[in-house]
């Protein structure tokens, strides 16, 4: 009996392995790539054995940190607004909800469900009568208006897992709503709130679309800094791997990081 457990623990990491081998396997190619002269990343059969050179990041870094400037503005800012509208929405809908409480709910969800090129003609010619193109306001509040209904809907489920009774004593002590908002639900859903910034965070540093479209050079982030490097004189494989590693390379620290915190937050709430 311990013979088969043992045997099927093995398989069952094994598996683990092959899985995540397989999902890292294109950021390993990736990274490798960035190291290789363009005519080594254009080999065929593909080369392995190699002497690594900088030369693609040296390209890559001229117009790499006024991007990233970009791209950091624009995710916390947005995550920082979608914050400021989406956690009073979360709590009254969580704590003081009507009878339609959940059918703006599934409005709100709704509005995730068609696809972004179905509105970027609209979008387009709304930004270009407001002077919204190419600045970072626009793309604030377009990532703002993407991530929101992520923010009320997650931190809906975890305020709605903060017992009442709690509410209830606060309420006999003379408490008011904003101190039962900012003295109970918040504190209590700080896991919550850290696990929603950081997929909040995440989601506006790999937008494109939305990106290519309504920005161009002023307020261009990291994506489409990776799309300098499609020219009319060809694809540069090499540039661009080593583009892409710097564009993925803060996020991958930064959720290494945090994901502890990201499990705590992610698993909040589902055992009482």
């Amino acid at each position: 009996m311990k013979a088969q457990i043992r045997l099927r623990n093995t398989l069952l990491t094994l598996v683990t392995y092959l899985i995540a081998a397989a999902f890292l396997f294109p950021l390993v190619w990736m990274f490798m790539a960035a190291f290789k002269t363009e005519a080594q990343a254009f080999a065929t059969p593909p080369v392995f054995i190699f002497t690594p050179t900088l030369e693609n990041f040296e390209k890559a870094l001229g117009s790499y940190f006024p991007a990233l400037r970009n791209s950091l503005v624009a995710a916390v800012g947005s995550t920082v607004l979608a914050f400021i509208l989406g956690l009073p929405a979360a709590f009254a809908l969580a704590v003081y909800p009507t009878r339609r409480a959940q059918n703006v709910l599934t409005w709100m969800l709704s509005t995730k469900f068609m696809p972004a090129v179905g509105v970027i003609v609209p979008l387009f010619l709304i930004y270009r009568n407001l002077d919204l193109l190419d600045t970072l306001p626009g793309l604030i509040l377009m990532y703002t208006t993407m991530n929101l209904p992520l923010v009320v809907w997650m931190m809906h489920s975890y305020m709605t897992e903060i017992p009442y009774a709690i509410y209830e004593a606060a309420k006999v002590d003379g408490a008011t709503v904003a101190q039962e908002f900012f003295g109970i639900a918040l504190p209590l859903s700080t896991p919550g709130m850290a696990a929603t910034a950081l997929l909040c965070l995440i989601f506006a540093w790999n937008e494109v679309f939305f990106a290519l479209n309504l920005t161009s050079s002023d307020a261009a982030p990291l994506s489409v800094f990776i799309g300098e490097f499609k020219t009319s004189q060809g694809l540069f494989w090499a540039q661009l791997s080593a583009a892409a590693t710097l564009v993925v390379l803060p996020v991958l620290i930064f959720g290494w990081i945090a994901q502890r915190q990201l499990v705590r937050g992610l698993s909040f709430g589902a055992v009482k």
